[in-house]
């Protein structure tokens, strides 16, 4: 959700105040999208890179984030929505952690509509960690390693594939993406989903984030409806 320090330098605001504005726009979209009947939407809120922010920078989004789990704590008492947080959360404080997963906890049962706050995430840790807790399943590191040469030996290790490597993925709670929206004019994908987006739409909106609007989503999902068969197509194909 590119662009809220650019926001916030454009309207001559305060240092932070466009993580404000940022974590509205989100609260907004997540509206948005459950008008419209979309069933999943993850947002990328904090990225493992964004430590290397100012102190004071990352404690802001961590209070930020400490308040959007609040709000929608309070929305799941009266909407069936499920909130998921993914990520390396052992990299959050205790407070943090604990409230993730007290509303994970509380909203496991419903499925209808599925939010996933990205945090403490990047794609290329999501594989290493996938790769770890696979390895683990199959009693890897217990195996025999002796000479290369040896076939019989060779034969009696685990094999790890391509399921087991997915299904240990922190984004393995969802679907993968149809569609990955970046703003503020950005054409990388960050380190975010690159697994999961090898079929998605890439759209890249001028709009800093804080700026997005329901007309934004409602021309992205139209734009992905008008190629719905191509993408399908692909997806088949893979």
């Amino acid at each position: 959700m590119d662009g809220n320090r650019r926001y916030a330098k454009r309207k001559l605001l305060e240092e932070g105040a466009g993580h404000d504005v940022g974590a509205m726009a989100l609260l907004n979209m997540i509206i948005y999208c459950h008008e419209l009947g979309v069933k999943y939407i993850t947002a990328y809120a904090f990225a493992i890179d964004n430590f290397r922010r100012k102190p004071s920078e990352v404690q802001k989004i961590m209070d930020l984030l400490k308040e959007c789990m609040t709000v929608l704590a309070k929305i799941a008492k009266h909407h069936p929505i499920k909130v998921n947080f993914a990520g390396n959360l052992e990299l959050l404080n205790t407070e943090l952690r604990d409230e993730a997963r007290n509303l994970m906890g509380a909203t496991a049962k419903y499925s209808k509509f599925v939010v996933t706050i990205c945090v403490c995430y990047c794609c290329t840790d999501d594989i290493v960690h996938s790769v770890e807790e696979s390895c683990r399943e199959k009693h890897y590191y217990h195996c025999y390693i002796g000479d290369s040469h040896d076939d019989d030996k060779d034969d009696e290790r685990p094999i790890i594939k391509l399921v087991d490597i997915e299904k240990n993925m922190y984004m393995a709670v969802i679907p993968d993406p149809d569609i990955l929206i970046r703003t503020s004019d950005e054409h990388r994908l960050s380190n975010f989903l690159q697994w999961q987006t090898c079929h998605s739409l890439l759209a890249s909106l001028s709009t800093d984030w804080p700026e997005i609007g329901v007309w934004h989503l409602v021309k992205v999902v139209l734009d992905f409806q008008q190629n719905y068969d191509y993408f399908v197509r692909k997806r088949s194909l893979a």
